[in-house]
């Protein structure tokens, strides 16, 4: 943040301009935590500014300690931030644990009925201790519970950055007005009661963050597993089944509240295999159907996805990756799973495989994965991840005037009639629509002839296996290629996929800035298969450096570096991995280029 450095007090009471803020709540799962950031970012929504989020979550049942980031900004926010401006600490091991997350000048806003012995002799943090569950028992009745202590953190966050009150009382309303008349008269009462402590007398400063420069009122805020699903069901999906598997779950659940609002289903099953078949069969019968998990679930999908490759069905897979191997690390970040979407199969099983890079990609990514499947008859992998799966960001609404209702094709079909046709595009029909020539096609996971009837002609398995690879190749011609952020040609071309795309931008804009060197940077939103002409980008450049979260392997190149250094045969491709669980800082990939030039 420009401003770091003027957030401490001056010792007299004023107000500092902020252009933007990276607040820190770091607490316990039970907290509440999550919901005041929610809030804080749908407050940005409303409010003309951009957002960021970032949060972690305990993997135990009894829950633990957890941080919600959110970072608030008047222009461009890419990333939730590597640093905080602010931190609100509710126990003592919040505050030891994310006291080395404050910038310098930071301010600390800790609980002083819990966190004992602050370091108050660390004088590149501002300390600021509030007796925060004490002060919620009081406000709402001597309780002796401390449930309300984060709505009260909120109201006190709302003076302090003079934040728009009537707006927070409104997303506090229907936060907790569908629930009962006495938890939103406490929720109201605990946030007037943090609205009117006097920090700013503690302090002796306010903060004023500013707003953005567009005022347009259509912006959304949300998070991607929900921009995600809005986008498939925009791009026509009204069958699907899946198994509840963390953080896949969120997409199941609102796909089960709301495809019956449009006459169509979702299937809670009983095991994965069962999921991924069910939706095999809506895919048989016309229409584009979903599947769903995390790494660990699409592991036990394999066999039944080969078949829909075989037998060349319409179906869109998501992947909201998480930590691995095994159970790994299930509410951590990982991008560990290209390799499983793209080969993840017995046999040759060509698919394609997309990565929305951000919030809002996720909802054109849906879109855009049922026009291919749609368009090709294949199945559609989208791999997103924990991070983009749970992070909240603001945008504008997207324009839903071309969306239609799918209609099922039970048109009769023409003599001429072929589902799998030698030299042409796949086009199922559908059980039940009339064949005027009297032959009806098979659906079978065994090599069959263009009418779909199994066959074991090694001279036609091959061509089979040409025309299935041959129309994703024709799919990739489509594609173009992805723009450069950046200096077109120069020492370093940063290349990404996913939810690294924020960090790896503000790392460039960076770099260009300060550090004087010639950097582009490069997202892959369609990663199998890739655009065509990559190779004549990367020649425009000294180091090709691919920044994933996963490992770098036995031969010291991550996923994504792999398959382009396969493809192309270019020694300059190398990679920046990371595994740690964590979304990438932009230090970290700072760090990353310098050793790169260093070694150079």
């Amino acid at each position: 943040m420009s401003a770091s450095a003027t957030l401490a007090p001056s010792g007299n009471s004023d107000v500092i301009d902020l252009q933007d803020a990276v607040i820190r709540f770091a607490g316990n799962s039970q907290d509440g935590i999550q919901t005041i950031g929610g809030l804080l970012a749908k407050l940005a929504g409303r409010s003309s500014r951009e957002v960021v989020t970032y949060m972690t979550i305990p993997s135990t049942i009894s829950g633990g300690p957890s941080i919600f980031q959110v970072h608030l900004g008047s222009g461009e926010v890419l990333s939730p931030g590597d640093e905080s401006d602010f931190l609100l600490a509710f126990y003592q091991h919040s505050y030891e644990n994310h006291i080395g997350s404050l910038k310098k000048g930071g301010v600390c806003i800790y609980d002083s009925d819990h966190v004992d012995n602050p370091n108050l002799d660390n004088k590149d943090v501002v300390h600021v201790g509030i007796p925060i569950t004490s002060t919620t028992v009081e406000a709402m009745g001597g309780s002796a519970r401390d449930r309300g202590k984060n709505i009260f953190v909120l109201g006190l966050v709302a003076a302090l950055f003079n934040l728009n009150k009537e707006k927070l009382v409104e997303l506090l309303n229907r936060q907790f007005g569908r629930k009962s008349e006495d938890i939103l008269r406490n929720a109201m009462m605990a946030f007037d009661t943090g609205y009117a402590y006097p920090i700013g007398d503690v302090l002796h400063v306010g903060y004023n963050l500013k707003k953005g420069p567009d005022d347009r009122g259509d912006r959304i805020t949300t998070d991607g597993n929900t921009a995600l699903t809005l986008g498939l069901l925009a791009g026509g999906v009204r069958y699907g089944a899946g198994y509840p598997i963390t953080p896949w779950s969120p997409v199941m659940e609102m796909l089960r509240t709301e495809l019956p609002k449009y006459g169509g289903l979702f299937v809670q099953c009983e095991d994965e295999l069962a999921a991924v078949s069910m939706a095999l069969g809506f895919a048989y019968s016309g229409h584009v159907s979903i599947t769903g998990s995390s790494g660990p679930g699409l592991s036990l999908k394999m066999e039944a996805l080969s078949y829909a490759t075989m037998a060349e069905l319409p179906i869109i897979v998501v992947n909201v990756q998480r930590g691995g191997p095994s159970t790994g690390l299930p509410t951590s970040v990982e991008q560990s799973d290209l390799m499983q979407a793209i080969y993840g199969s017995h046999g040759d099983c060509p698919r394609v495989v997309l990565a929305p890079k951000n919030v809002e990609d996720c909802y054109y990514i849906g879109r855009k994965a049922c026009e291919i499947a749609k368009e090709y008859s294949c199945p559609v992998f989208i791999l997103s991840d924990q991070a983009i799966s749970s992070r909240i960001e603001a945008f504008h609404a997207p324009d839903l005037s071309d969306v239609t209702e799918p209609v099922l094709d039970l048109s009769p079909r023409p003599e001429s009639f072929k589902p799998y046709p030698i030299d042409g595009n796949t086009r199922h029909a559908p059980p039940g629509s009339p064949m005027l020539g009297g032959k009806y096609p098979v659906v079978t996971g065994l090599e069959h002839d263009e009418w779909g009837h199994p066959s074991s002609s090694p001279e036609l398995h091959a061509k089979m296996n040409a025309r299935r690879r041959d129309k994703i190749k024709a799919f990739a011609d489509t594609i173009d290629i992805p723009e450069i952020y950046g200096d077109n040609e120069g020492d370093v071309l940063l290349v990404g996929w996913g939810s690294t795309w924020g960090p790896i931008r503000e790392a460039t804009k960076r770099l260009r800035e300060h550090h004087d060197s010639k950097v582009g940077c490069m997202h892959l939103q369609y990663v199998n298969p890739m655009p065509n002409g990559l190779d004549d980008v990367f020649g425009q450049y000294k180091h090709i450096l691919c920044v994933e979260m996963n490992d770098e392997g036995l031969y010291g190149y991550g996923q994504l570096a792999t398959l382009l250094r396969g493809r192309y045969a270019n020694p300059s491709i190398k990679s920046i991995c990371k595994t740690d669980g964590l979304t990438f800082k932009v230090s970290e990939i700072i760090d990353g280029v310098r050793s790169y030039a260093v070694a150079s």
